[in-house]
Parts: structure tokens; C-alpha cells; sequence
């Protein structure tokens, strides 16, 4: 027996204020050109945005306007939170990429594209959830992406602000069995209001009557049995969460990399997300090693995987490959012979994964919040600012427009499962 902790932050946390700012900068240049190189970082505090990093593109974005519209989506409408989309100052140090890197990652052979820096990246799955995600984590998302939806539709709990954290501890077995809910903890920021103690008594409430009952409304049975009523709740522990967002702490790109990927699962290279193009291997190649563990899980061939893929930049070829089914292979191959077949018949250079993923599409905003992996697969017109392959024109108001259908969360397929099937038995 053993209990694993997660934590999930909402998309009003300042650090993931700046990842969606970092994200809608990349989209936004990918709509102009969709060979952008962006390497965008993003810092938020008390009425301030600031961002700064390396692009080399041949489309021109308004980053103050991006990052105002992002800001208003998130939620900071009012003054009175000391960040609000229309007042705040938004400072640009963006400036070009360096030409020494670019040499390494631009190549007239497309296909020898090298990798945009060094590093190993790790994917991980296992079946704690119907998607293949660590029980800890999916449940710590669901309880925020619930809690920002109630406060969206503004029905119920219309105290709520943007900013929450929440955090699920689950009592395994020894077998690797999740069997219980032992705690849930969820801190919302809300609106002052009087006395103390009834405002947390009230907010406490909401969350055991109102949160709770829709998380596990959309959980699937096996799941559901879990919440059997005797785990502790902690709802804002400190007893006051009226401070919060960029005023109540400065905010920064890429600060929330465990939140963003397995709960602290698996491992992690260490390379954040958000802000960068797909020609940056700490995020491509982190997306197609969980495409692999989640296929290798799907298939059958073991019960939990981690996968790893390291580049020296410069180089398409990956320097290694490395699987670990923690004693829950089902084939007859070791963990590295199963490595060696994934290398033998599944692309693994960068110019590979782009494409089989869709990654120079604006497809990245909405990976910014609630983790980057176990979210559903979906196709979606966009609009864009170019002409070429797969782009759709249409008048609109007697304007020539250009819309491209691109799919989200392509790395979360399950389409390698009949070739891994028949390559590993």
C-alpha cells in the first residue's frame, strides 16, 4: 500500500496566465506563417505583462492586443483584482532568433530537419483512467476545469475568481491498484465578503454539494466508487483566498512543467512547453513519446509504460530510445529489444513527429491549461492569414478569408496501435 499526491493549477494561476499568453503568441504567429520559429517567454505581476524571447517569422503579431484578448478570456475583467486585461501594461522584448540555431534546425533536405536543441524527453501511460493518465492528476484537472466551468456559466458559487489550485492524494495497493480517495485539496480564490467565518463555511459547502457531485458525475463507474465519502477535504486551508493571480504572485512561463504533463509520474526531461514551436524538442518530442507509452498500454503489449527520446542539437536522429514497462510487459521481448523495434519502424526525427502531428498548425493555446496529455482528440476549422496546402478560401463581408481544419491533441491517438501490435509480440 502507498498513496501518490497531485496537483493541478487553473487557468487564472499567474504562471498559467503566462503560458496562455505564451501559447496564443505561438498561434497567433503560426496563423501568419505557419514556418515560424518561436521561442516566446512571458512574466506577469501586479498590472504588468511582460514578454520576451527569440522569433523568426515572416507574419507580424500585435503582441499587446494577444495578450489583453488571452487575459480577458482567463478572466481578469475587474479592476479590483490589481490585473485586468484593459489596464494593464504589456511590454514586448521579443527580438530575432539566433541565426546559430537556426542553421541547426533549417535544412534545404525538409526531412533532415535537426533538433532544435539537445535534451531527453520522457512519455508516460498507464491504466488508472480510461485515457491513459495517472488517476492523481486527471483527477486534480477535472476538479479545476469543473470549478472554472461553474464559474463561467455564473449560476452558482458567482464568488469565484479566476485563480484555484487543487491537489488529490489516492491510496494504491501494492499492486499498483488505485483503491481510495484519501484527500482532496481545493483552494479557490473568491470574493471578500463577511463575516470569515461563514464565508468559508459557505465555500466549503459549495464545493462538498455543488464541485464534488459534478466531478464525479463525469467519471466512469470504477472511478466513482472511489469517492466513498471518507476522504478529508481541505478547502482553503489558509481560511481567505481574496489575493490571488498575478497581484498575489508574480507568474512565469513554463513554471508548471509537472502540472503540464504526469503529476510527477514517470519522469520528466525538464524542458517546459508552452511558447515554443514545435521544432523545439522539449515539446514535440515529449508529445510523441506519450503517443508511444499510450499506444504500447493500448495495445496490450504492458500495463504501464515510460518512454524516454534524447536529440543532440543540430541532429535528426535521436541519440537514444529508452522503454520501462516496470515489470508489466506482456511480451515475450525485453524492454530494450521493445525499444529497438519502436526505433526500427516508428519515425522518430523531429521533421517526423511534426508532421504526423500537425505541429506548425495553431493548435497549442489550449494545451496551456489543464495538462498537455489525456485530452480528448478533435478536429476544428481555424482561421489563418496565408494560402497554401489544405487552406479553404471564403468570402466573408465581401473579404477574402482563409480557414485550415487542423486537429488538437493529435499525439493522443491510438493509431499505432495495430503496428505495434504486430511488430512487438
Amino acid at each position: 500500500m502507498y498513496y501518490f499526491t497531485s496537483e493541478s493549477v487553473s487557468a487564472g494561476h499567474p504562471d498559467k496566465v503566462c503560458d496562455n499568453i505564451s501559447d496564443a503568441l505561438l498561434d497567433e504567429f503560426l496563423r501568419h506563417d505557419p514556418e515560424s520559429k518561436v521561442a516566446c517567454e512571458t512574466l506577469v505581476t501586479t498590472g504588468l505583462v511582460v514578454c520576451a524571447g527569440e522569433v523568426k517569422t515572416s507574419g507580424y503579431v500585435d503582441i499587446q492586443d494577444i495578450a489583453r484578448q488571452t487575459i480577458k478570456e482567463i478572466g481578469y475583467t475587474k479592476g479590483e483584482y490589481q490585473f485586468e486585461y484593459k489596464s494593464c501594461g504589456v511590454l514586448s522584448a521579443i527580438h530575432s532568433q539566433s541565426p546559430d540555431i537556426n542553421q541547426g534546425v533549417e535544412r534545404k533536405d525538409l526531412e533532415n530537419q535537426g533538433a532544435g536543441d539537445q535534451g531527453m524527453m520522457f512519455g508516460y501511460a498507464c491504466k488508472d483512467m480510461d485515457n491513459y493518465m495517472p488517476m492523481p492528476i486527471e483527477l486534480a484537472h477535472i476538479f479545476l476545469q469543473e470549478l472554472d466551468a461553474i464559474r463561467r456559466e455564473g449560476k452558482k458559487m458567482k464568488y469565484l475568481r479566476p485563480d484555484a489550485k487543487s491537489q488529490i492524494t489516492i491510496k494504491y495497493d501494492d499492486n499498483g491498484k488505485p483503491v481510495h480517495i484519501e484527500t482532496i485539496v481545493i483552494s479557490t480564490q473568491h470574493d471578500d465578503f463577511a463575516p470569515e467565518r461563514d464565508m468559508l463555511a459557505t465555500i466549503t459547502k459549495d464545493v462538498c454539494e455543488i464541485l464534488i457531485p459534478r466531478v464525479v458525475k463525469t467519471l466512469p463507474a470504477r472511478v466513482r466508487a472511489l469517492f466513498d465519502k471518507k476522504y478529508k477535504l481541505y478547502v482553503n486551508p489558509t481560511g481567505k483566498f481574496v489575493i490571488g493571480g498575478p497581484h498575489g504572485d508574480s507568474g512565469l512561463t513554463g513554471r508548471k512543467i509537472i502540472v503540464d504533463t504526469y503529476g510527477g509520474k514517470g519522469a520528466h526531461g525538464g524542458g517546459a512547453f508552452s511558447g515554443k514551436d514545435s521544432s523545439k524538442v522539449d515539446r514535440s518530442a515529449a508529445y510523441a513519446t506519450r503517443h508511444l507509452a499510450k499506444n504500447l498500454v493500448a495495445a496490450g503489449i504492458c500495463d504501464e509504460a515510460l518512454v524516454q527520446i534524447a536529440y543532440a542539437i543540430g541532429v535528426a536522429q535521436p541519440v537514444g530510445l529508452y522503454v520501462n514497462t516496470y515489470g508489466t510487459s506482456h511480451s515475450k521481448l525485453t524492454d530494450g529489444e521493445i525499444a529497438e523495434r519502436i526505433l526500427a519502424n516508428v519515425d522518430m526525427r523531429p521533421y517526423a513527429i511534426v508532421k504526423r502531428f500537425g505541429l506548425k498548425n495553431p493548435v497549442f493555446k489550449p494545451t496551456a491549461s489543464y495538462g498537455h496529455f489525456g485530452r480528448d482528440v478533435r478536429k476544428e476549422e481555424v482561421e489563418v492569414y496565408y494560402n497554401g496546402e489544405g487552406v479553404k478560401t471564403r468570402r466573408v463581408g465581401g473579404v477574402t478569408r482563409y480557414f485550415k481544419t487542423v486537429e488538437f491533441f493529435a499525439w493522443e491517438k491510438l493509431d499505432l496501435v495495430p503496428l505495434l501490435k504486430k511488430v512487438i509480440k
